[in-house]
């Protein structure tokens, strides 16, 4: 009745239901898993940064640093130096006023209108002609842009546009001053074709504009928008390190140049790793392989029952990939940080989310296999301080198995992060003392990061617990202690009902978690579950005994045999009903086997006395209930609680020596009738289980000291007998 891994695997079969379909079978889809894990290790193990210390802006180097490979670096400061260097040597850009130019224009438009003597100079224009000459050299006046040589030719030279920059520079600013004849033999050809315009026109037009002198001012924004075109085309400056360099001095100072040279020194070292050659390829994906054997050894040695079942493999796999995802996640995350974030929060905690799943959803031992199995991989893979991430993360992890271990309700899970954290804090300055350092801000950081993390992973396991257990039909301490609240439909129609068999089940319940908890088992489920092992009596609570009242006993009106059936159908009709109830499959396992295949006696015996005791008339399988017998402990507890529970009522007197020859004698007539073959119970457990459950239900029947009746007596005020009845 019991191997070498009875504990762990009788765990499992309770939050685990029985059923064994084509996915929990299927050895296709069982390959197809340890492939899935195995590719999600490839890619999180070959795609990993490099591990490079960065420094901190500002900070002091504690140490030397030196270039381990050749590479070139992005040099800001030659860069901005050669950018400086560049526009030393442009020039200012010019403008007209563009108030003057619209005033000019304006100005023009009134002397075409009350000024009707330029019609004799110019005797083949037109009004609309000279209107739209004037538009055309507004137009070109606006644009019209003035410089140095210098600067246009390095306009050219970069390709913009200079349609109309001209060379040209005002003596002086503060005053207005006729332009240069050139311009306006150029603005005369640009703003008046020959084929538009007339002669006459144009000269019309440029002599009005000339006027007395302009205004020429500067053009800030040309000048800025040139430069900055100037700058633009620069190529960034590259300074080559060679291997063996000296980066930094210890005692320095870090600057924005030094942290560069580490980036790159980082991104030289990646490079070279040539993610893509087949040789790294191969050593990748032999390290996943690897790392897969091993998980797959530890199952094998340790945990046969998961290993053949897909549901619990992928249950595993899913957290273990989904832990792999969020850590990469936040890595990269931090990496591509502008504010240096990865040195802000140098010790994430990552294990502490699986660990706490997996203890709840699973087992401890998975858990704990788990938890050290990730610390390492993801020491060795991602880029942070090695020595305080692993230890801190295992450290996290084991405190939030223990603690998990008693999880009932889901708002605790804050409470095993918190004891998680503090452990946390006590290893951040076992680490710092370690270093000689008392305080630090590096330590409030530390400190300020991992509650974060626990924080986030508290929120995350109370998001995804109920989904998990949905998904893979897990059950809980903390499910089982949901179905325990007396407000649930069921136990509310229990207790209206079939009272009786209510106050059975509560009853039972207790001796049975009793018993649990003295081997070890799951106390908690054997409570929870035995409140819904005979709702199937609802169907017809007045054939049980608990539930008759004014001693009429319906079974007088039967035959046994319809008697035995209608015992016998309260577990069918209690498999029913827990089906429309969508009750957990390991409620529904347990109102199938809490009668095995037992032989409901009392009926079997009635029916043989009526044949004469002849066995050859009576079919005993009608009066054999349909079975499965208990395969759990749990099951089998609750098998010999609830027989044990009904036999004791038949005791004149319920005491121990009494009791306990009953419960030795039924537990042996079950023994030898086969109910206990397939549970994983041993003999010393089932003594144990025997003696417990005796103890707990002699103390549920305890008799208490009578207390004395009181005499009347006289009130010597009222006169008025009191009632002794009310005085007790």
């Amino acid at each position: 009745m019991n191997d070498h891994f009875s504990d762990l695997e009788n765990s499992e079969e309770v939050k685990f239901s029985r059923e064994r379909g084509f996915f929990e079978k299927s050895i296709v889809i069982r390959v197809l898993l340890g492939l899935i894990f195995t590719f999600a290790l490839f890619i999180f193990l070959h795609f990993r940064e490099v591990r490079i210390d960065i420094l901190e802006l500002n900070s002091t180097a504690t140490s030397y640093v030196v270039a381990q490979v050749n590479f070139n670096f992005f040099d800001e400061e030659a860069t901005a130096i050669l950018k400086e260097e560049a526009v030393h040597d442009i020039g200012k850009i010019y403008q007209l006023s563009d108030k003057q130019v619209r005033q000019r224009r304006m100005e023009f438009e009134n002397f075409l209108i009350y000024n009707q003597g330029w019609r004799k100079n110019v005797q083949d224009a037109t009004f609309d002609e000279m209107y739209t000459g004037a538009d055309a050299l507004e137009k070109i006046l606006l644009q019209l842009r003035f410089t140095d040589a210098r600067t246009l030719q390095k306009m050219k030279d970069l390709n913009l546009p200079t349609p109309y920059y001209l060379i040209y520079i005002p003596a002086d600013l503060s005053e207005s001053a006729p332009l240069p004849s050139q311009i306006w033999k150029f603005l005369s050809l640009a703003a008046f074709p020959k084929t538009l315009f007339h002669k006459e026109t144009a000269a019309l037009v440029i002599d009005f504009f000339k006027g007395d002198g302009w205004i020429v001012e500067e053009d800030i924004g040309a000048e800025r928008l040139l430069r900055k075109r100037i700058q633009g085309a620069i190529p960034h400056k590259y300074t080559h390190v060679n291997a063996g360099s000296r980066i930094i001095d210890q005692g320095e100072k870090v600057t924005a140049r030094h942290i560069a040279m580490m980036q790159a020194m980082k991104d030289a070292l990646k490079a070279n790793r040539n993610l893509w050659h087949p040789l790294t390829l191969v050593g990748s994906l032999i390290l996943a392989i690897l790392l897969t054997g091993i998980c797959m050894v530890y199952l094998h040695s340790n945990h046969p029952r998961i290993l053949s079942s897909n549901r619990k493999l992928s249950l595993i796999i899913t957290i273990v990939i989904l832990t792999l995802v969020i850590s990469k996640a936040t890595e990269l995350f931090l990496l591509n940080s502008t504010s240096n974030a990865i040195e802000q929060m140098r010790y994430p905690v990552f294990v502490a989310f699986p660990a706490i799943l997996l203890c709840s959803l699973i087992n401890p031992g998975i858990a704990t296999f788990a938890s050290g199995f990730l610390a390492v991989t993801l020491m060795f893979t991602l880029s942070f301080e090695r020595q305080g991430f692993v230890i801190i993360n295992l450290a996290a992890a084991l405190v939030a198995i223990l603690s998990t271990r008693s999880l009932r309700r889901r708002k605790e899970i804050f409470v095993v992060c918190a004891k998680a954290w503090l452990c946390c804090v006590a290893v951040i300055f076992a680490l710092s003392f370690s270093q000689d350092v008392a305080w630090s801000r590096s330590i409030l950081a530390d400190i300020v990061s991992t509650a974060i993390c626990m924080l986030l992973t508290a929120i995350a396991v109370v998001g995804l617990l109920p989904l998990l257990e949905s998904t893979f039909r897990i059950m809980t301490d903390v499910s089982l202690t949901e179905y325990m609240d007396p407000n649930n439909d069921l136990l509310r129609r229990l207790t209206i009902e079939a009272p009786g068999t209510y106050q059975h089940s509560v009853v039972v319940g207790n001796i049975a978690e009793a018993a649990a908890v003295a081997i070890g088992g799951n106390g908690l489920f054997c409570r929870v579950a035995t409140l819904y092992h005979d709702i199937g009596k609802m169907v017809t609570p007045q054939y049980f005994t608990e539930n008759q009242q004014d001693g009429i006993d319906v079974h007088q009106l039967l035959t046994p045999q319809e008697s035995a059936a209608v015992i016998i159908a309260h577990v069918s009709e209690g498999v029913a009903i827990a089906r429309r109830a969508d009750l957990p499959e390991q409620f529904i396992d347990i109102i199938k086997e809490h009668h095995g295949s037992t032989l409901v006696y009392y009926f079997y015996r009635k029916q043989l006395k009526k044949m004469d005791g002849d066995k050859s008339k009576v079919n005993e399988a009608e009066f054999r209930y349909a079975g499965p017998t208990p395969r759990s402990k749990e099951s089998a507890i609750i098998m010999i609680a609830d027989t044990l529970e009904a036999a004791s009522r038949s005791l004149d007197k319920m005491d121990e020596p009494a009791l306990m020859e009953m419960a030795l004698r039924l537990v042996r007539e079950k023994a030898e009738d086969g109910q206990f073959d397939h549970c994983l119970l041993t003999l010393e457990e089932l003594a144990i289980v025997t003696s417990t459950l005796v103890k707990t239900l002699v103390a549920f029947g305890h008799t208490r000291v009578k207390y004395p009746t009181r005499e009347p007596r006289h009130s010597s005020r009222t006169g008025i007998h009191q009632n002794p009845s009310l005085d007790a």
